[in-house]
């Protein structure tokens, strides 16, 4: 039967095995069933299949399926659970909302109402929950220290652009709430340490802080940078102050976050006359040290007060971030 109709319609019909154990399926998903693209009349074992073989042509819609092909007896009938003609089980698990087949037997799949599509997971209120600010699901794990950020999976990566929000790839969420593929996340923090939408810190920085702290103890600026300041901006607390110049390290003078991931506004230099009133035991620098500042903007500059909110990044395992789109 299958050589006959191999002829007959070409790879289409073609019996498509997962691995070497004859799981049928894709190298996307199990499933012993092909879709029928309603876009195209295209069968293929997914929608991502479709859209490779389609190329930049379409894509296919998964909800607009409505006919199948069993890939045991070729069988050619509506969506459903199981063969018309041969009673095959297509899959474990099988939504008919979303078309949806899988059949790998370590995946757990649920359906989100609210999410309108399917999910890798046990369920809402099992391993998961629907966060309504996000409109996404979210590990439990990680819920007491879930930063929202409205829509927040409505976007694509920031690293590969894809969108999020349907993503078959693990997603998590930063400290700052925004989103990234949990693999990018992996690669981009080799490189960096910086939400590339928001430049908030997206690493525990601790340590990193207190070895630039021991680096500008022991190697001071030249006597002819003594005058020179630096307005600054933190990214991490979004306090604004004056820093004594450095050639790369510029530090927040909230107590509270004490981060050196900041942004330098301006540059100046400090009168002569006032130039040795700038260098307390503290370090520190107020109105009266900076008296070429009017009283009223050196306030305006130290208006947030109140500190970086240190929420532990959800980074890792799958569940502590939100729930991937099997489908």
């Amino acid at each position: 039967m299958e050589e006959s109709v191999r002829r007959l319609f070409g790879k289409q019909y073609q019996v498509a095995k997962r691995d070497a154990d004859g799981l049928l399926g894709c190298k996307h998903y199990a499933r012993a069933c092909k879709l029928k693209a309603k876009c195209c009349d295209l069968v293929v074992a997914c929608r991502f299949c479709h859209d490779e073989e389609m190329g930049d042509d379409h894509e296919m819609d998964r909800f607009a399926t409505e006919r199948i092909v069993c890939m045991r007896c070729w069988k050619d009938q509506p969506v459903a659970a199981r063969c018309v003609d041969c009673s095959a089980q297509f899959a474990h698990w099988f939504c008919k909302h979303c078309r949806f087949f899988e059949n790998t037997p370590t995946k757990k799949v649920y359906h989100c109402d609210l999410c309108n599509i399917c999910r890798l997971g046990e369920g809402l209120g099992i391993d998961n929950f629907h966060c309504h600010k996000c409109d996404a699901c979210v590990s439990l794990e990680s819920k007491s220290r879930h930063r929202c950020i409205g829509k927040a999976l409505h976007a694509n990566c920031p690293v590969c652009t894809g969108y999020l929000f349907t993503s078959t790839e693990p997603v998590v969420f930063m400290r700052c709430g925004h989103t990234m593929h949990s693999e990018c996340f992996r690669q981009y923090t080799t490189r960096r340490f910086q939400c590339p939408l928001c430049m908030h810190s997206i690493v525990d920085m601790k340590k990193r802080f207190e070895y630039i702290d021991e680096c500008v103890r022991n190697e001071p600026m030249p006597s002819e940078f003594h005058r020179k300041r630096s307005r600054i901006l933190c990214n991490d607390c979004g306090n604004k102050c004056v820093a004594k110049y450095h050639f790369e390290h510029h530090k927040c003078d909230n107590d509270r976050c004490s981060s050196y991931n900041t942004r330098v506004l301006e540059e100046f230099d400090v009168p002569q006359e006032h130039h040795h009133s700038f260098y307390h035991a503290s370090g520190e620098e107020t109105a009266e040290t900076m008296p070429h500042l009017p009283r009223d903007t050196v306030s305006a500059l130290r208006l947030d007060e109140g500190g970086p909110n240190v929420v532990p990044c959800s980074v890792g395992a799958p569940s502590h971030g939100s729930t991937p789109d099997p489908s």
